[in-house]
C-alpha cells in the first residue's frame, strides 16, 4: 500500500515549484490574461455620441462584422494569406532542404540569411520596397537605362506588391520549421528509395514531403496567421488598396475611434488563431516547433 504524502512533504515539493514558476506566471497574468480579458468585455460596450466607451451590454458589435464590406475584406485577407503562403512554401522549401542536406561550412552562412532579416525591424524593411519600387526608385531608373520601359512603371499600391510585401517579411518563418524538419530526415531512406528505383521527384512527392509534412503545416500556420493582422505592408505597399484584418482592426482603433468594434474584431481573428491551433494539434502536429 502507497505511502501517503504528508503535509510536510507537499510542501517541500510545491515550494520550489512556486517560487520558480510564480513571478512568471503573475507576470504572464497582468501582460496577456488581464488585457486579453479587458479587449473581451470592450467587444461588448458601446460608444457614445462622443465616441467614448460606454460599459453598457451590446452584441451589436459582433453583428456588424457580417457586413457586405467586412466580408469583402475578410475573403480579401484570406485570399492574400493564402497566396503568401503557398509562395513561401515554393520559395522557402528547396532553400531549406539545401540548408539542410548542405554538410559543408556554408550551411551556416546560409543559415544566417535566413536570420539576418530579423536583426532589423520589418517596418524599416518594407519602406526600402517602398522605396526601391517606387516611380523614381531604383527599379524603375534599372529599366529606363535598359531602355526596357520608356517611361517609370507603378509597382506600387497593387495586391500583387502587398503579397510581395507579405512574402518578403514572412519567408523565414516558413524556412526555419522546415529547415527543422528536413534536418530530422534519415538519409537512409532516400537512398533506399533511389536503390528501388526511384525518380527524384517521386521520392520528393512520396518519401520527403510526406515525412517533412509536419513542418510544412507548422511553416503555414506561422505565415497564414500572422499574415491576417500585418497591416503595415498593406499600407505602406498596398496603399489602402487592399485592406485585410489587419487595417480594419487599427483604423477602429484610430481614426474610427470606435474601440467596441476593433476589440470585436481582435476577438475573431485570436478565434480563428486558436482553431487553426487547435486543428493542428489534433492532426499531430508538434506545438513545439510553434513556439507554444
Amino acid at each position: 500500500m502507497a505511502r501517503k504524502t504528508t503535509k510536510h512533504e507537499f510542501k517541500s515539493n510545491t515550494m520550489p515549484a512556486i517560487v520558480t514558476v510564480g513571478p512568471v506566471a503573475i507576470l504572464l497574468l497582468f501582460l496577456v490574461v488581464a488585457p486579453l480579458i479587458f479587449v473581451a468585455i470592450m467587444s461588448f460596450c458601446q460608444t457614445d455620441e462622443f465616441y467614448n466607451v460606454v460599459y453598457k451590454f451590446t452584441a451589436s458589435n459582433y453583428s456588424k462584422l457580417i457586413s457586405a464590406d467586412y466580408l469583402k475584406i475578410y475573403g480579401q485577407s484570406l485570399l492574400i494569406a493564402l497566396i503568401t503562403t503557398v509562395l513561401c512554401i515554393l520559395i522557402g522549401y528547396p532553400f531549406a532542404y539545401i540548408i539542410a542536406r548542405t554538410k559543408s561550412k556554408k550551411k551556416q552562412l546560409f543559415y544566417m540569411l535566413v536570420i539576418i532579416p530579423f536583426w532589423t525591424n520589418s517596418l524599416i524593411r518594407i519602406y526600402g520596397w517602398r522605396t526601391f519600387l517606387g516611380s523614381s526608385g531604383w527599379l524603375n531608373k534599372l529599366l529606363v537605362t535598359l531602355h526596357i520601359v520608356g517611361e517609370p512603371v507603378d509597382f506600387l499600391y497593387k495586391t500583387g506588391t502587398t503579397v510581395l510585401g507579405m512574402v518578403y517579411c514572412f519567408i523565414p518563418f516558413m524556412v526555419l520549421p522546415l529547415y527543422t524538419a528536413i534536418e530530422k530526415l534519415d538519409g537512409s531512406l532516400l537512398e533506399a528509395s533511389s536503390d528501388l528505383g526511384a525518380r527524384p521527384i517521386k521520392t520528393l512527392f512520396e518519401v520527403i514531403i510526406p515525412l517533412t509534412a509536419s513542418g510544412i503545416f507548422s511553416g503555414c500556420l506561422m505565415v497564414f496567421i500572422p499574415c491576417l493582422g500585418y497591416f503595415f505592408v498593406s499600407n505602406i505597399l498596398g496603399g489602402g488598396n487592399t485592406d485585410m484584418i489587419g487595417n480594419l482592426i487599427e483604423r477602429q482603433f484610430k481614426s474610427a475611434n470606435n474601440w467596441p468594434l476593433g476589440a470585436a474584431l481582435s476577438i475573431i481573428l485570436i478565434l480563428v488563431t486558436l482553431l487553426l491551433v487547435k486543428i493542428y494539434q489534433k492532426l499531430g502536429g508538434d506545438m513545439d516547433s510553434l513556439g507554444v
